[in-house]
Formats: C-alpha cells, sequence, structure tokens
C-alpha cells in the first residue's frame, strides 16, 4: 500500500533527521570539489588542468556508488546529493570550459550550444533518476554525462597534446558539442559496467589483454584516453545500427504473433 504526498515527505524529514551517511557523501563532495575547481582553472585560463580536474571528478563519481553498496550505506539523501554534484562537475563546468576554450568567438552560438550540453545533461540525469528501478541495470538509455564530460576532457588534452590551432578546435568543438548533447537525450543503450559478472573469475586470456591495454595507455595516456572515450561515445550508435535488423524481425515476428491472434479471436 503506497503513502499519501504528506506521509511520504514526513518518513523523508524523519529519515535526514536521524542522520546521513558520511563516507559515500564525502565522496560526492569529492567529485563536486574536482568539478568547482575545474571551472576554476578554466577562469585562469588553464584548460589542461580544468581538464584533468574533471577526470579525477569523474572517478570520485564511480566510486561514491560502489562505496554506498559495498558500505550498505545507500540512501535517497545521497542519490539526490549525487545527481545535483554531477549536474555542476559534468554539466556546468564542462560547459564553460568548452565556451571559454573555444565557443567564445562563436558567439551567441557559441553560449546557446555550450547551454545546450548543460540542459541535455539536466535531462539524462532526471530520466536516469525516474527510469531507475525500470531500466535494466547493465545499460544506461542515452550518453551517461560523466562519459559526455570526459569526452569533452579528453578532446582538450588531444588538442594541447598534438599543438593544433584553434581554428580546428573552433569547428571540432561545435560539432563535438551538438553530438554529445543529442547522445545523451537519445535512446541509444550504452554499457554501464554494472554487470557482476566483470568480476567473477575470468579466462587468462581477460588478464592478458587488460595488461597489455594499460601498457598503451601508459605509452599513450592522452591519445589512449581519448581513444577509448571516443569508442564508448560511439558504441551507442553502433550497436543500434548493429542490432537493427535484429530488432526489426522481432518486431515482424510478434506483428504477426498479434495478427493470428486477432483472427482466432471470434
Amino acid at each position: 500500500m503506497s503513502l499519501d504526498p504528506q506521509e511520504e515527505t514526513s518518513e523523508k524529514v524523519e529519515s535526514i533527521k536521524r542522520g546521513i551517511y558520511i563516507l559515500p557523501n564525502l565522496v560526492t563532495t569529492g567529485s563536486l570539489f574536482a568539478g568547482f575547481y575545474s571551472m576554476v582553472s578554466t577562469l585562469n585560463g588553464n584548460y589542461q588542468a580544468a581538464a584533468i580536474w574533471i577526470f579525477i571528478s569523474a572517478i570520485c563519481d564511480g566510486l561514491d556508488g560502489k562505496v554506498a553498496r559495498m558500505t550498505g550505506t545507500t540512501s535517497k539523501f545521497g542519490v539526490e546529493y549525487d545527481s545535483l554534484a554531477d549536474l555542476v562537475a559534468f554539466g556546468v563546468t564542462p560547459g564553460l570550459m568548452m565556451y571559454a576554450w573555444a565557443l567564445k568567438p562563436f558567439g551567441r552560438l557559441g553560449w546557446v550550444a555550450a547551454f545546450l550540453f548543460v540542459v541535455c545533461g539536466a535531462l539524462r540525469l532526471a530520466r536516469f533518476n525516474v527510469q531507475v528501478n525500470t531500466v535494466e541495470s547493465k545499460r544506461f538509455v542515452g550518453l551517461p554525462i560523466p562519459a559526455a564530460a570526459s569526452m569533452v576532457a579528453s578532446t582538450v588534452l588531444l588538442f594541447h597534446h598534438f599543438g593544433w590551432p584553434s581554428s580546428y578546435k573552433r569547428l571540432a568543438i561545435i560539432i563535438l558539442i551538438y553530438s554529445l548533447a543529442f547522445l545523451m537525450v537519445s535512446s541509444f543503450r550504452y554499457y554501464s559496467f554494472k554487470d557482476p559478472a566483470l568480476i567473477k573469475r575470468q579466462s587468462f586470456g581477460f588478464l592478458l589483454l587488460g595488461v597489455i591495454l594499460l601498457i598503451v595507455v601508459a605509452a599513450e595516456p592522452v591519445v589512449m584516453t581519448f581513444a577509448i572515450m571516443l569508442t564508448y561515445v560511439l558504441s551507442g550508435p553502433v550497436a543500434f545500427i548493429v542490432t537493427l535488423p535484429r530488432r526489426r524481425r522481432l518486431e515482424k515476428a510478434m506483428h504477426k504473433g498479434h495478427e493470428a491472434i486477432h483472427r482466432e479471436i471470434p
């Protein structure tokens, strides 16, 4: 039996009065701090540091939920706080960085593009919070906002690594922003890395592959980080295209099944 809104609100108030869990919320605060310091670095014109702090924020964001689940300290307060921190660290922060770094010469088109990234990130977070109990945990619907922010950060580091001119980055970033904004609010499925099978025993080949990947990343961290993020960003549309024929066959089979049922019913 569901509670009415007043009873549900009173339960939440009582829950907060009893206290909140410190450890996971401290990790979330670390993510928020890293996002804020990235904005400070952007305002100081240090875009490489700003990009690195976005990655630090993403690492903290990946840890807070795991810490809460491992210690049995998940809470509604923590979920809401995490969403607010994500909007700042992975929405406002990269939006400001992109505008200051590459989009300012576009004028109104530039800040509108940056705002589009922020608002699509907010919509992505709101949809995730609504669908969290109805969508399979192995897949995200739409590009996660931390991945979108990390893609932006890796692009900034890549341009600084190769010393590409500003004319290149302006065109690349305007295209990147609109693409990421669309992917965040799309219905493309992205792997969530929450599959319990990942921590179970695997074959020796997986260990060897992981070691090789670490060596390659260590040899060219900037290039490989960009390549990994780009691969993940493109994985949603690619998987959609690859599985499209199978989905169409399944839809046709279901449609024929419904037609057969309707014919049998007098």
